[in-house]
């Protein structure tokens, strides 16, 4: 079981990719497929996928187990990012908005969560609801702080140089966090999709929700103007979760 939690812990946080120069790093709309996969053995499925709803970009990321997986430990995980568009000479950063709002709906076998911030930017509050234990706070924000999600998005656009350190403000389950992502290096690898350069970085995870931690997590993310993560690895108890890119709209 812990294995098959580690996944969704990779997907949430895949759920959420990484990338490189500025927000042209990805494509509105765009859709990620991946195959997640336990030594060896197919697992599950997750999509992420970024939506232009106007005035406002939705970033979205549902992990699902496979039927066999289904039988004895339900995965279904729903992340969902809301930004405000913004002018950069307003927000102070080089990106296509900031948070408004988060919702984290999971089912994990017979853990459950459904958790929801809204983010006064403005303000620099936040307020969390937990809608299954009818727990409803508010918190103060920094200058700029992201969501789990859109933090990802976020450091994708950013540059990525081998040796260096980034560091990212989130706000996830009660807390403010300095989100720390390393850059290692570079490498060729091999997927069913071909080979592919990519940039390798570990995130430093100390949060709950999709930044849970018990362990390293490794992604590979091309080493291009569009930073596609198409591979996670992570390893667990008994063997490795890998999480991988099989298709799209990019």
């Amino acid at each position: 079981m812990n294995a098959l939690q580690k996944y969704c812990f990779v997907i949430a946080f895949l759920s959420i990719a990484l990338f490189p120069k500025n927000s042209e790093a990805f494509n509105i709309p765009e859709s990620l497929k991946l195959d997640l996969t336990w030594t060896g053995i197919k697992a599950g499925e997750a999509v992420m996928e970024v939506k232009d709803n106007g005035d406002t970009v939705q970033l979205v990321s549902k992990a699902n187990s496979a039927n066999w997986v289904s039988k004895f430990y339900h995965v279904e995980d729903v992340v969902t990012s809301t930004l405000k568009k913004t002018d950069p000479k307003d927000s102070g950063i080089n990106f296509i908005g900031l948070t408004s709002h988060y919702r984290i709906k999971v089912i994990e076998g017979k853990n459950r969560k459904d958790r929801e911030m809204l983010f006064d930017q403005k303000g620099k509050k936040v307020t969390y609801t937990n809608h299954l234990e009818k727990e409803k706070l508010d918190f103060p924000l920094n200058n700029i702080t992201f969501d789990a999600l859109a933090s990802f998005y976020y450091v994708r656009t950013l540059p990525l140089e081998v040796g260096k350190t980034i560091f990212v403000e989130v706000f996830d389950n009660k807390k403010l966090y300095s989100i720390e992502v390393q850059v290692l290096k570079k490498e060729t690898i091999e997927t069913d999709l071909g080979k592919f350069k990519t940039i390798l970085i570990k995130p430093v995870m100390k949060s709950e929700g999709i930044f849970y931690r018990k362990g390293d997590i490794l992604i590979w993310l091309t080493d291009d103007e569009k930073r596609l993560p198409v591979l996670v690895k992570t390893k667990v108890l008994i063997g490795s979760v890998k999480a991988t890119l099989t298709g799209g709209k990019y």
